[in-house]
């Protein structure tokens, strides 16, 4: 193992924003050490608020610990060139392309698994159909699915360079939604093999580096869990609140205790607008009056009525849901009843927000 041979690993990281050129063809390599069983690389960047920093440094980490022998310690850092290297703590990001979004929301979930970003795709799209402004910002890394839902894989955002020398990421808009997502600059099936701080760092690059402009909503597709990536988003981010989705079963419904305690928290004390019980009962599209309660019955309900907070809509189990996530175009575009459900969630959060 030695720096020509990673040299040659890194031929396939691929800068999203230059075409096909790879980081080691436009120079980003400044430099690679190897020691035992030790590999520090070192990338330069000509712009000291690159938007794409964190991908890169988290893409090449990735290539190289799927080349390396396994064991081998792998560090990645980040230097501008035209300056003296030197490790900075945090990101230089201010607020100024959320300053003109009127509602900041997380959609947020206790565990995976219970269709929380299906919930906000459609109900960003549901907003939008209201005719609200609307944004939405993929934060769930490590599974990022809004360009799968959304129709829009084939993307890469642009960037442009504002006034002040700082390089800004354009969202994809769709459906009357401007999206924006790690999983547009990450290569098809690709892991993000990324530690705690490299992934709240990349979020924030992906909320507040993004050209928002005029926004009623902001919708912020969190992680599921509670853990340090929505701590560092609450506190970072200027969220006014979240949405809580859960499914109806009490394993699911456990986990929502967990989400409004953390939102609830003294330190982080943010408004819960209400919760979604999603999958609250399945109707076979052939019978739409027919209501099977498979995952149990109003577990939604009951818990919003222990926690005191509004339970905002329920949404059914229909094949259609499931047909156009896959499909990349959203229930909520229909008239149908699963997009109906929707656009009452929508309307009722809007009214909920006021």
């Amino acid at each position: 193992m030695n720096e020509n041979e990673i040299k040659t690993w890194l031929l396939e990281v691929v800068h999203p924003a230059k075409g096909s050129q790879n980081i080691v063809e436009l120079g980003m390599v400044d430099s690679i050490s190897v020691n035992d069983s030790k590999i520090i690389v070192t990338l330069a960047f000509p712009k000291r608020r690159d938007p794409l920093t964190e991908y890169l440094v988290g893409a090449t980490r990735a290539t190289i610990i799927r080349n390396a022998p396994k064991g081998t310690e792998v560090e990645v850092k980040a230097i501008v060139k035209e300056e003296a290297p030197k490790k900075k703590s945090g990101l230089d990001l201010g607020l100024e392309e959320v300053n003109n979004v009127r509602h900041i929301i997380g959609i947020a979930s206790g565990k995976g698994g219970v269709g929380k970003s299906t919930v906000a795709v459609n109900l960003a799209v549901a907003l939008a159909r209201l005719g609200y402004k609307v944004g939405l910002a993929d934060a769930d890394v490590y599974g990022p699915s809004v360009p799968l839902m959304t129709g829009t894989e084939n993307e890469v955002p642009a960037a442009e360079e504002s006034e002040e020398g700082k390089e800004i990421i354009l969202p994809i808009e769709k459906y009357g939604v401007k999206w924006m997502s790690i999983g547009y600059f990450a290569e098809p099936g690709q892991a993000l093999i990324w530690r705690g701080p490299m992934a709240c760092n990349a979020l924030k690059q992906m909320i507040l580096q993004v050209r928002w402009g005029v926004l009623d909503f902001l919708l912020i597709d969190m992680p599921p869990g509670t853990g340090d990536i929505h701590i560092s988003l609450v506190n970072d981010i200027p969220m006014e609140g979240a949405l809580i989705v859960t499914t109806p079963q009490d394993v699911a419904l456990s986990d929502v205790e967990k989400g409004v305690n953390m939102f609830r928290n003294e330190h982080i004390n943010r408004k819960i607008f209400g919760l979604v019980e999603n999958m609250a009962w399945f109707t076979p599209e052939e019978l739409p009056d027919n209501k099977y309660f498979i995952f149990g019955k109003d577990g939604g309900k009951k818990m919003a009525e222990k926690y005191g907070i509004p339970l905002l809509g329920q949404i059914p189990i229909v094949q259609s849901i499931r047909e156009g996530g896959d499909s990349g175009e959203p229930a909520a575009l229909s008239t149908r009843p699963d997009g109906l459900a929707f656009i009452d969630l929508a309307r009722t959060l809007a009214e909920t927000a006021g």
